[in-house]
């Protein structure tokens, strides 16, 4: 699709002067919520002017800022109270909403659990039963090193006697 360099420049301008117009309008409200709150502190200690004030806050205004300052402010109409009443009800916290399917999501948390305590419990019996393994083959090992032959071929009743008493003390110990 070609477009017209001309439709082109106006679009660019058009969007420009809008973007302008928009900023002109939001920090014209920033002023004026401004003004209204220096007036509101000033009013309370000494009443001053407000030509001082708006001098005071902005020395040099864009042309249509003050053209907008100038105009006399609208007064916000007083609603009626069905009005007034919705405009309260939608500044209310909201309250939780129900949560469908309740007994649902309690029995599956419920199930989550029980599943997530049978893993632990697997995983500990697991970890015990290596345990064991790894100390009778540490057992088996030290007896069959106290059982070989020492220089003249006879068991080593020294390395023997101390892994046994281990065993009796493991066992007096369990039981």
């Amino acid at each position: 699709m070609v477009v017209n360099k001309e439709y082109l420049q106006d679009f660019q301008k058009i969007k420009k002067t809008l973007i302008h117009k928009a900023k002109v309008k939001k920090s014209y409200s920033k002023l004026k919520h401004r003004e209204l709150n220096v007036t509101t502190t000033s009013r309370a200690t000494l009443p001053e002017p407000e030509g001082e004030v708006t001098a005071a806050v902005a020395p040099e205004l864009h042309p249509e800022r003050q053209a907008m300052l100038d105009e006399p402010a609208t007064e916000v109409p007083e609603l009626p109270p069905t009005q007034q009443h919705q405009l309260e009800a939608k500044r209310r916290p909201r309250k939780s909403k129900p949560v469908p399917f309740k007994k649902e999501a309690r029995s599956a948390q419920r199930r989550r659990e029980e599943a997530e305590q049978r893993r632990t419990a697997i995983q500990e019996a697991k970890e015990q039963r290596q345990h064991k393994i790894e100390e009778r083959e540490r057992f088996r090992r030290a007896m069959a090193k106290a059982r070989t032959g020492g220089r003249n071929g006879q068991r080593k009743l020294g390395r023997e006697s101390t892994v046994l008493l281990e065993k009796v003390q493991r066992v007096m110990s369990e039981g």
